[in-house]
């Protein structure tokens, strides 16, 4: 027999052993939503000292046809975590392999869409309520701007972490995501703000954030070279965090304390200009215009135009007003737009009603729980039967719906209740978990297309992972740019990306260390995870040296010199992940 013949005897003899203890154990599938009730797990296979015993999940495509869908059911490490879908099987198992290469453009097309779904919900929903909760809190705009608030806009980013370090398979993909969004911000995004509008960038805000950052990515070097994360190291992850935050709010404090002095110093005689409106000045240009497009004779809506009204998602003023491309995103997203607006409340402390919507919030006392109770762990609790006879979700519609009829028959229309700023939370928790729900998916999808492509996690989470995550911010830069505050986008870059390295890898292990009580292993995948955060560090060393070596004043060469940057990062990384840069063994 030949070396692959006998490989190939080896892996079916697993197979018949692997069967043999899954029809004893009476185990499921994974396609149907639970997992295997198996003695082996993936580190227990991992650790076994045979090599021949552990098999890759990448291996399945150097498989006979007939032999890939056992080894997709059979083998631990091809096993999904969380996640309603297996694609794997549905890959190896429910496709012939002639449509593969359809399998993977839908695959490709969901994955662009969970990408707009993860998006449509952080910007329209889950900001949103974090606003009108840290508006309910009355905390400062500092506080709010670094802490809440920036958690908005990295949810994405820090979600997908969570749920890639919650499976020691794919914390690599968790890795390869913070690190190449990190390159990619401060290469891609910081050039390309630096090249639509050169600008002088504010000096000690920059250094503050660049040295936080370098921290930060010093301190996962270490973790990743000593292959592991402890309590007090992820501990310390969130602690440094915390003290990001509290130099934030001392700096900006001692900004403002000496702004003041120098006022008083330089006209004593008007103690006046030590006001706030002096301080921050408002633009005159505030007058509300809404007041000209009220209509002249009152009329009230009923009960049933207000529920259609706040369920329709499309704006016909703006349809006629907008381009094709527009339109033809927003068909896209009506879909998601509509789901969303039937099970996540929204609370705006802007308007006088506070979005007030008596019949929808009424029915989001009822659709909401549902979706908390559907959506935590894939729905593992959801389905849950108390006493072996009633299920947990038929528990939640009751209790929603006898909720929903207090407050339906004790509010009205036209006056908000007192309670209503607890559907701010209510909307905050909804739309936390659709977006772990979507980043779960996310995670799955990508390495189900590393197995097919025999790629691996690191190289996926700095590429497609990275590149999705991060789009939505990059195109917010750029228009702020266009509209003239490049300083505001370029200290977004680095704001942002502080959080998500510390709240992703600190929360991410220490929800891993609190289920399975012990520290959580990092094995690197090869050279290319030391690529990447030496890519990352050099990039952060070259803008500490190069930014006050030009005064602070960033132009258009300090812009493309970045993107030439991040070009040769990624050249580079390729080329380690196919092999054709290599470390020579001694």
């Amino acid at each position: 027999m030949t070396r692959r013949q006998k490989d190939l005897h080896r892996v079916l003899s697993l197979f018949l052993v692997l069967r043999m203890v899954e029809t004893v154990s009476g185990a499921r599938g994974p396609f149907t939503g639970t997992h295997m009730s198996s003695p082996f797990s993936a580190s227990d296979v991992k650790q076994t000292p045979t090599a021949d015993v552990y098999i890759q999940c990448r291996e399945v495509c150097g498989l006979n046809v007939s032999d890939r869908c056992d080894f997709i059911r059979t083998n631990p490490d091809c096993r999904s975590e969380g996640g309603y879908l297996n694609y794997l099987e549905g890959i190896f198992c429910h496709l012939p392999p002639n449509l593969l290469p359809l399998a993977i453009t839908l695959y490709a097309f969901w994955l662009l869409y969970l990408f707009l779904i993860l998006g449509v919900t952080a910007a329209k929903f889950f900001c949103p309520n974090l606003s009108a909760i840290c508006t309910l809190l009355k905390l400062s705009h500092n506080v709010a701007g670094v802490t809440f608030l920036a958690f908005g806009n990295g949810a994405p980013d820090i979600f997908s972490a969570l749920v890639a370090f919650s499976d020691p398979r794919t914390a690599g993909l968790a890795l390869g995501a913070l690190f190449g969004a990190g390159v990619l911000v401060t290469t891609v995004v910081a050039g390309g703000i630096a090249i639509l509008r050169p600008f002088t960038a504010a000096s000690r805000p920059f250094l503050r954030d660049i040295v936080f950052y370098m921290v930060a990515v010093f301190l996962t070097f270490t973790a990743l070279y000593l292959g592991r994360v402890t309590l007090a190291w992820a501990l310390g992850y969130l602690g440094l965090y915390v003290f990001y935050v509290l130099t934030v709010v001392v700096c900006t404090w001692l900004y403002r304390w000496q702004r003041r002095r120098s006022l008083v110093y330089s006209m004593p005689g008007t103690p006046e200009m030590l006001s706030d409106s002096e301080v921050e000045p408002v633009s005159s240009n505030s007058y509300d215009y809404s007041e000209e497009y009220r209509p002249l004779l009152f009329y009230q809506e009923t009960t049933a135009q207000i529920l259609a009204r706040a369920l329709n998602p499309l704006d016909y003023r703006k349809w006629r007003n907008k381009s094709v491309y527009w339109r033809a995103l927003k068909v896209l997203k009506l879909p998601v737009e509509f789901l969303l607006l039937l099970t996540v409340p929204v609370v705006d402390p802007d308007k006088d009603d506070g979005n007030w919507k008596r019949p929808l919030n009424c029915l989001h006392l009822v659709i909401s729980p549902l979706v908390l109770a559907l959506t935590l762990q894939s729905g593992a609790y959801g389905i849950y039967e108390i006493g072996g006879l009633f299920p947990v979700w038929a528990v939640v519609v009751i209790v929603g719906t006898a909720l929903a009829a207090v407050t339906f028959f004790a509010t009205s229309n036209s006056e908000p209740p007192r309670f209503h700023w607890l559907f701010a939370f209510l909307g905050f928790l909804t739309s936390a978990l659709w977006i772990n729900a979507a980043a779960t998916e996310v995670v799955n999808i990508l390495r189900s297309l590393g197995v097919v492509f025999r790629l691996s996690n690191t190289v996926l989470g700095l590429t497609l992972l990275a590149w999705g995550n991060s789009i939505g911010d990059a195109f917010s830069d750029f228009t702020l740019a266009r509209q003239g505050y490049p300083r505001m986008a370029f200290a977004a870059c680095f704001g942002g990306i502080i959080l998500n390295i510390l709240v992703g890898v600190g929360l991410g292990c220490l929800l891993q260390i609190s289920r399975s009580h012990a520290e959580v292993k990092l094995e690197p995948d090869g050279l290319l995870v030391w690529v990447l955060a030496g890519a990352l560090g050099l990039s952060l060393v070259c803008s500490l040296v190069s930014v006050p070596l030009q005064c602070f004043q960033l132009n258009k060469v300090y812009g493309f010199c970045l993107l030439l940057f991040y070009v040769t990062f990624l050249v580079v990384a390729l080329l380690t992940e196919f092999g054709v840069i290599h470390l020579k063994s001694v």
